[in-house]
């Protein structure tokens, strides 16, 4: 088949409107576990400081002689800890005649990016808690930095070979030789948690161990269920000997980290929260900057742990 002679078609028009659509796909994710779970507090200076303290081990021989005079028991201190806390910024600039044309999918250039940066913002927040980073307390040539979650869990951390701790949040775990995450690691974890005085709610893992997880033998029996015809193949919750766990994948934590988390001895204090304002018009475009000034609060370390230097493939 062929077309007529002279047939004038698409391919000789000219001015036909273009097909654009007035919709922007972005499937970027923004979900921040960690961030949404965490404790919000508020800080007053750049260097965030709180306090721990424990109790005395429990003792089986707590017998008083009847009329005996009292003994005195020692008293210890608190512990006090602190981070410093992080400058996180995103900016925008936008030209005038940008910001004036007719663009498809947003009204507003400079809306839709101030939009847009917002939620980069959120998710570099969420990476930097959850890395393995050490505090930098900073100088006028030096950027502040938070020690994140890496630096902080000690207690309860099972490593590979030649694994080091973090300390306290100014010293970074040095990474181990990398292993196959197992059920006997997870489970060592959360006992040593629960034998500290923690009581975890979340398992919190990268997606390649997400699905190594839901693989453990604790769920090795699964069922077709008929009725509504799905297969059931995977584990959000983790019934320990301990307590129930949920389990939470996280795209932007490292995946070779296994954390095992009670959230409420996690905090993030703002100093400033995440704000926007106009910088300084310099020419024939707008700029916005995006920030937030905030560190993490470990209450409690010893209330976590982590199964750490985990194979990711």
């Amino acid at each position: 088949m062929a077309q007529p002679t002279n047939t004038f078609d698409t391919y000789d028009s000219i001015g036909e409107r273009e097909d654009l659509s007035d919709v922007i796909y972005n499937i970027s994710p923004t979900d921040t576990p960690f961030l949404s779970s965490a404790g919000k507090t508020q800080s007053t200076a750049v260097l965030h400081e709180w306090q721990t303290d424990s109790l005395a081990a429990a003792v089986t021989n707590n017998a008083v002689i009847e009329g005996d005079e009292a003994t005195l028991d020692a008293v210890t201190a608190t512990t006090r800890l602190s981070n410093s806390c992080q400058i996180l910024d995103k900016t925008v600039v936008i030209t005038g005649t940008q910001e004036a044309v007719d663009k498809a999918g947003r009204a507003s250039e400079i809306a839709y990016q101030i939009a847009k940066k917002a939620k980069e913002l959120k998710r570099d927040m969420e990476a930097q808690l959850t890395t393995n980073n050490a505090e930098v307390t900073g100088s006028a040539t030096a950027a502040r930095e938070m020690g994140s979650l890496g630096a902080w869990v000690a207690t309860n951390d099972v490593m590979g070979t030649s694994g080091t701790s973090g300390s306290v949040g100014n010293t970074a775990r040095t990474d181990g030789t990398q292993r196959a995450f197992t059920e006997t690691l997870l489970k060592s974890v959360i006992k040593s948690v629960w034998d500290e005085g923690g009581n975890p709610t979340m398992v919190m893992v990268g997606p390649f161990n997400k699905q190594k997880l839901s693989g453990f033998t604790g769920n090795s029996t699964r069922f077709d269920a008929g009725a509504d015809a799905t297969l059931y193949t995977s584990v959000d919750v983790y019934a320990s000997d301990f307590g129930q766990l949920q389990v939470v994948p996280n795209r932007f934590s490292r995946d070779r980290d296994a954390y095992v988390l009670d959230m409420d001895y996690w905090g993030v204090a703002f100093l400033r929260d995440f704000t926007m304002h106009e910088l300084s018009k310099t020419g024939d475009s707008e700029k916005r900057q995006l920030l937030v000034e905030a560190t993490l609060e470990s209450r409690n370390e010893a209330a976590s742990g982590l199964v750490a230097d985990l194979t990711t493939s």
